[in-house]
């Protein structure tokens, strides 16, 4: 497209919110987020050897050259999203552009959304499903985070006034219109995080050592749960296991307009966050 009278291409991805279900996503279990009004864009002109991209929000500028075989020793670290989608991609023709954000820095799903941007800007036409498996795969690739495909997918599939019920083992996704008398607030805690220096591949390896021993957490009950013996095991199961039905029970709420029953689950899902996770 024409930006400002130059032969520039522009992209934009959203960053994210999830209203509830939290680490569910990479178990095959429900989540309910929704993308906000504010994102990632990419301007710049296509072609080159290069993914030549300075970033208002880095110092450090990127120059990746192409193709990219080795994302993850790519300095500077934010570059590493772009040589991630690149390498998925396996491009061999680049660009050279801007990245601008109104997006808190690791915060929001801004990498997954600088993901989705290039992998829009690198030319990628699939299918927003398409889009979110290749983004997923760049990040497991570049940062060696085992996340699951909430973010990605959210970006790409988002849709305005609507929240997203996306069922994460069959990738089924239920787009569910948002009332307009609520108003979603987002407050910044003003601490740091990034899934890199955290415990979040611990906490994914305690699920899955969960499953071992009952099953798929996402179809288990809580009786099931009660069977585990190590209390740690057990309370990261019985998080995944009851999250999963809180989010169901919050969509129903929500599409209900029984905000009462929906602030409730979001309480719950809280708590149950700082007990068992």
């Amino acid at each position: 497209m024409s930006v400002g009278g130059a032969d520039l291409h522009q992209v934009f991805a959203p960053g994210r919110v999830n209203l509830i279900g939290d680490h569910t996503d990479y178990m095959g279990g429900l989540v309910f987020p929704m993308a906000i009004d504010r994102g990632i864009r990419i301007t710049g002109k296509i072609g080159g050897t290069h993914l030549a991209v300075r970033s208002d929000r880095e110092a450090a500028h990127a120059s990746v050259l192409l193709p990219v075989t080795k994302p993850e020793v790519i300095a500077p670290s934010w570059a590493r999203h772009l040589a991630g989608v690149a390498a998925e991609m396996g491009t061999t023709s680049g660009f050279t552009g801007q990245v601008t954000s109104d997006l808190p820095v690791a915060g929001l799903s801004s990498s997954a959304a600088l993901q989705v941007a290039t992998a829009l800007m690198l030319g990628h036409q699939g299918s927003p499903l398409e889009i979110a498996t290749l983004c997923q795969k760049a990040e497991h690739r570049a940062t060696g985070v085992p996340c699951g495909i909430m973010d990605q997918l959210t970006i790409a599939a988002g849709i305005v006034g609507h929240a997203l019920l996306i069922d994460c083992y069959q990738l089924h996704i239920v787009p569910v219109p948002v009332p307009e008398d609520v108003e979603i607030v987002i407050v910044h805690s003003g601490q740091h995080r990034e899934l890199v220096a955290s415990d979040y591949a611990l906490r994914r390896a305690q699920c899955e050592a969960a499953e071992d021993l009952i099953g798929p957490l996402r179809l288990a009950s809580l009786d099931e749960v009660d069977e585990i013996d190590d209390p740690v095991l057990q309370a990261r199961a019985r998080h995944v296991v009851t999250e999963t039905k809180r989010v169901g029970m919050f969509a129903e709420a929500l599409t209900a307009g029984d905000y009462t029953e929906a602030g409730e689950q979001m309480r719950d899902s809280h708590n149950s966050l700082g007990r068992d996770f």
